[in-house]
């Protein structure tokens, strides 16, 4: 495929069924549009039924025979995504998980389960669900989980010793992590599913700067980037990296997928290079059983 990537270049997804987390707004509903638009029975993971009837809606305008479901989903509760999990794994098949949703920069927050906001939705929410869909995902032999991460990955840190955020919180730091939690959850799983012979493949992307509901948290500083309002990719260019990570019949398993503009700020998809520090197979492991542990979800490879 050519580096001006578009959405035209997303193939047939006929008979196929994705499950898109976060897809009532935002990269989340472009994802899940344009999936629909290419035939493909689309589930939308959201926390509100109103909001998620109205994405459906829009989609339905573009597309009136789109194949669309709601799936209550609330990533801050373990047992909202064991529902949730339940309801997805009673369908058919699944040939598609989009690990999108996510929060950023929030005050200093809690789950439902005592997590950290950023961590638990983006990284440990995300681990839960995936783990308990994977009996459905491996049914299929091409099927991919799609986990989206962040250009912020980069100078992330792991605080092993203060997960939670009990001694300190910076809001950035804690986004940087979970971001990195995103890169290091692909890469174990990537080598998993490799070691188990399974042709399901773990993926990751970022959106690059786009100007998305995700910055809401950012209060007076979100006057900062209002100069870069006019290079930033719209919520459906921001969500093209997404599309290719899940699509791209070219794609491997480990593969992380950007914006093909300058810096991988903006415009069309390709891949792009994972942070060095990230490849350290000694945090994988670390993060994957601290995250099994915290869950207590497990993986039946």
């Amino acid at each position: 495929m050519s580096e001006r990537y578009q959405e035209n270049q997303v193939p047939s997804q006929v008979g196929k069924t994705a499950f898109v987390t976060g897809a009532n707004t935002g990269i989340g509903y472009d994802t899940a549009r344009v999936l629909a638009e290419k035939g493909a029975r689309v589930l939308l993971g959201c926390r509100d039924e109103q909001r998620a009837i109205k994405a459906m809606d829009a989609i339905r305008v573009r597309v009136p025979s789109a194949n669309l479901a709601w799936i209550e989903l609330d990533l801050t509760s373990l047992a909202s995504i064991r529902s949730a999990s339940e309801q997805v794994l009673a369908e058919e098949h699944l040939d598609l998980l989009v690990n999108n949703a996510g929060v950023m920069v929030p005050p200093k927050t809690l789950t439902q389960d005592g997590f950290e906001l950023q961590f638990g939705v983006n990284h440990l929410g995300h681990f839960a669900l995936t783990g308990q869909l994977l009996p459905l995902l491996k049914q299929q032999t091409e099927a991919r989980i799609v986990t989206v991460s962040s250009l912020a990955h980069r100078g992330g840190e792991i605080d092993f010793d203060d997960l939670q955020a009990n001694q300190s919180y910076s809001r950035m730091k804690r986004y940087q992590m979970s971001k990195l939690a995103n890169i290091l959850f692909t890469l174990a799983l990537s080598e998993r599913l490799a070691q188990a012979q399974c042709g399901l493949k773990a993926v990751a992307c970022h959106p690059g700067g786009s100007n998305t509901e995700l910055g809401r948290h950012l209060g007076p500083l979100k006057y900062l980037f209002l100069p870069l309002e006019l290079i930033m990719n719209s919520s459906a260019e921001g969500a093209l990296p997404t599309l290719r990570a899940a699509t791209d019949p070219d794609a491997v398993s480990g593969d992380y997928y950007g914006p093909a503009g300058w810096g991988e700020f903006a415009r069309s998809a390709k891949r792009v290079a994972i942070d060095a520090a990230a490849r350290n197979p000694q945090q994988w492991e670390q993060l994957w059983q601290v995250s099994e542990d915290l869950t207590g979800v497990t993986f039946a490879f």
